[in-house]
């Protein structure tokens, strides 16, 4: 179980996220919100990579300061496309990823290989990154952030700039991975989550507004789907 507890993050006179507490267990959860709600920053202090001003973060009971190594060893994280080098295959980023999580020589082939075939890139993995598509860099991104089969799995906008068919493949196959694990998927796309999120997490001004699952959510604010929610509670923000 991840659990946040009273996190807040200030940036001097800004409030990033204001007094945010959560309880996840295994199963997809749709982080969703306008731009400059909090996302980011949610996603980031869970990651490690940016520091609470406040409050704790703790996995299975323990605060992951404690648990240092061990808790980014459990992590996947998959940010908007950036910094990915241009220069090195597809399959030489996975081997350089899976060599900063600590995955074996004798079982980082075979590791590569099952998230290539996840991500259904195979075929081009020995092609440059510079030279992929948007889609195909999404797909190693996702491909890197599964690799190890972490407990933990943050995806920011996973289906960007992915083409439909694309997109239903990676929501089925995240759909697949959560039997035995936390995904946070953080989205504009309503309806890549809609049908797969175990529940909803909605985010305002640093803020979580509601967090249910998609039924509660359509009953409560006299919605048809998830996206009428959205626009009810965010309107064109």
């Amino acid at each position: 179980m991840l659990e946040l507890c009273n996190i807040s993050k200030k940036y001097k006179e800004k409030i990033a996220l204001n007094d945010v507490s959560l309880k996840l267990d295994n199963g997809i959860y749709g982080l969703l919100g306008p731009n400059g709600a909090g996302k980011s920053t949610l996603m980031n202090i869970i990651t490690g990579n940016l520091e609470p001003t406040e409050g704790t973060i703790k996995w299975d009971g323990k605060e992951v300061k404690e648990l240092g190594s061990n808790y980014r060893s459990l992590l996947g994280y998959a940010p908007q496309q950036q910094g990915m080098y241009e220069t090195f295959s597809g399959r030489r980023f996975l081997s350089y990823i899976a060599t900063l999580k600590g995955i074996s020589q004798s079982s980082m082939e075979d590791e590569i290989n099952r998230v290539l075939l996840y991500v259904n890139m195979v075929e081009k993995s020995n092609q440059k990154i510079g030279t992929y598509s948007g889609g195909m860099k999404q797909r190693i991104l996702i491909a890197q952030a599964i690799i190890g089969n972490p407990k933990l799995v943050i995806l920011d906008e996973p289906t960007a700039g992915l083409d439909p068919k694309e997109r239903v493949r990676i929501r089925e196959r995240i759909a697949e991975l959560s039997k035995d694990k936390i995904i946070l998927v953080s989205t504009h796309v309503v309806s890549d989550i809609e049908s797969i999120a175990k529940k909803i997490i909605l985010i305002k001004t640093g803020k979580i507004i509601d967090y249910a699952n998609v039924n509660v959510l359509c009953d409560k604010y006299n919605a048809t789907n998830l996206e009428d929610v959205y626009m009810k509670i965010f309107g064109e923000e």
